[in-house]
């Protein structure tokens, strides 16, 4: 699927499929895996019951923040430098995720109190896992994480700047929805942490792989109760569902080896994933394998998200509403919020005066689907903010999306495709049969293809009908989300 690269080197006896390449789950000592990833050679010399291709090296960046006090007992306290390539099995490396352009975090910002590491959160919820006892003299992670934050400069400047342009009572609701409920910082740490624990923890059953944080939690439009999806890579390019079941199993067995992992269950959906909790955390997480589109669609929207300062409320808000009339789920045939956010995207970007642009079409070396997925969450970094001639407040831009869907937008002759910045007419192709069409930016499969039961499909219709009757004469949120609840939902 993916063009080879010196990344994937390619093996002679590396087939199409997972089940030869992995017959049971090899556990490994750290220093047997420091060996096969120093020593390993095209031959596979070490004799390794299944041959995987190198996944390399991921390009790590940690956040400007004053450093840890030293825990007593450690190296440092005893005046030895740790060298970066020691592959101390206590060495956590975190997900580089930075918003483009001038919302990276500069290095002073407003102080806030610092999260608890793993050890004292489980230690205050009476849940202490026996693997975190054993680390208790170097904990897993600092007390202020070195995880590159969302901004927070940059988003307070932008939450300044909404709200004196909200003048009107329906963007001040949407605005005070979004503040309430959007992601903080220490919900994405802890969501981090579990993943980078894990990662460490599954390189003893596949010792080349990586973990990437992907979805809601990562692409900038996620709320506080949003679900962690994460991506096991094993390999380049797309794997079937009978090997990604098959890898998945042997997770699921040996995360009930890990203390800190709670209930894992295999789903066996076409895109498998193995749902399990966090116990210290208590986030629930969706681990799929090898969804290489999942991280790659992920940077493109999180670079969306944050060009733009009224992108991410209308999202919030217009999923929020969604999910209140039960059009929010893809498990009962209706729309999964990757799809309403492409199609907010769509609208944002065909209006009269866009309110964001077409990245693909601006910066298509920025997201080229060929590119080595170890590239992709650096190369929008220095995407600047895109600068609209549209002056609509957010409550306009609500309504205007509502109007759009209920009026304008034909569902029975067009896709939709944020990749071209328009509607695209429909053919015979099967995956543009269905009710509705929203164009995948990458592969350009159909991810509404949930929507298959004609009564689902109406009922959707409908609501954007109704909701938009009944907004554009009340101007008031509360008469088609009610504010309070949603806002407890968060």
């Amino acid at each position: 699927m993916f063009s080879r690269s010196p990344g994937f080197p390619h093996k002679q006896r590396q087939n199409n499929g997972l089940l030869n390449q992995f017959p049971g789950p090899p556990i490994f000592s750290q220093q047997q895996l420091v060996e096969v990833q120093r020593n390993r050679t095209n031959s596979n010399s070490h004799g390794l019951p299944f041959c995987l291709p190198v996944i390399p090296p991921y390009q790590w960046n940690s956040a400007h923040r004053t450093p840890p006090p030293v825990p007593q007992g450690s190296p440092l306290a005893k005046g030895r430098k740790r060298r970066g390539d020691d592959h101390s099995q206590y060495e956590l490396k975190r997900q580089c995720y930075s918003p483009p352009g001038p919302y990276i975090r500069p290095a002073a910002t407003a102080s806030r109190s610092p999260l608890p590491t793993r050890l004292e959160t489980a230690r205050a919820a009476g849940t202490f896992p026996s693997d975190v006892r054993s680390r208790a003299s170097t904990p897993l992670s600092s007390p202020t994480p070195a995880v590159p934050s969302l901004g927070e400069a940059s988003q307070d400047s932008d939450l300044i700047s909404l709200r004196s342009a909200a003048k009107d009572k329906l963007s001040q609701q949407i605005l005070e929805l979004y503040v309430s409920c959007e992601q903080q910082d220490d919900d994405l740490e802890r969501k981090e942490l579990c993943r980078a624990q894990l990662q460490r923890d599954i390189q003893r059953l596949f010792p080349y792989s990586r973990i990437y944080l992907a979805g809601s939690s990562l692409n900038g439009f996620g709320s506080r109760s949003s679900d962690a999806d994460l991506c096991l890579v094993i390999q380049e390019g797309s794997v079937n569902q009978k090997d990604a079941v098959h890898v998945l199993s042997l997770v699921q067995k040996f995360c009930y080896t890990l203390s800190y992992i709670d209930r894992p269950q295999l789903i066996r959906a076409k895109v498998p994933i193995l749902k399990f909790r966090d116990k210290v955390s208590g986030v629930e997480f969706d681990l799929n394998v090898n969804n290489i589109v999942g991280i790659r669609n992920t940077f493109l929207l999180r670079t969306y998200a944050y060009i733009e300062k009224r992108v991410r409320p209308i999202v919030l808000v217009i999923k929020k509403w969604a999910s209140y009339y039960r059009i929010n789920d893809a498990s009962r045939g209706t729309l999964s919020s990757y799809t309403l956010v492409l199609m907010v995207l769509h609208y944002l970007q065909t209006l009269p005066e866009p309110v964001i642009p077409c990245l693909q079409k601006d910066y298509p070396e920025c997201f080229d689907p060929s590119m080595d997925i170890h590239l992709v969450p650096s190369e929008p970094r220095n995407i600047p903010p895109f600068i609209s001639k549209n002056q609509s407040t957010l409550g306009e831009l609500f309504l205007g999306f509502l109007k759009y869907y209920a009026t304008v937008f034909k569902w029975d002759k067009h896709v939709i495709s944020v990749r071209q910045a328009k509607v695209i007419p429909k053919t015979n192709c099967t995956d543009w049969r269905k009710f509705i069409c929203v164009e995948e930016p990458f592969n350009g499969t159909n991810t509404a293809r949930a929507v298959h039961q004609k009564d689902k499909f109406e009922a959707i219709k409908s609501q954007f009908h109704a909701s938009w009757q009944v907004l554009q004469l009340r101007k008031d949120l509360n008469s088609v989300l009610p504010l309070q609840r949603s806002k407890q939902k968060r």
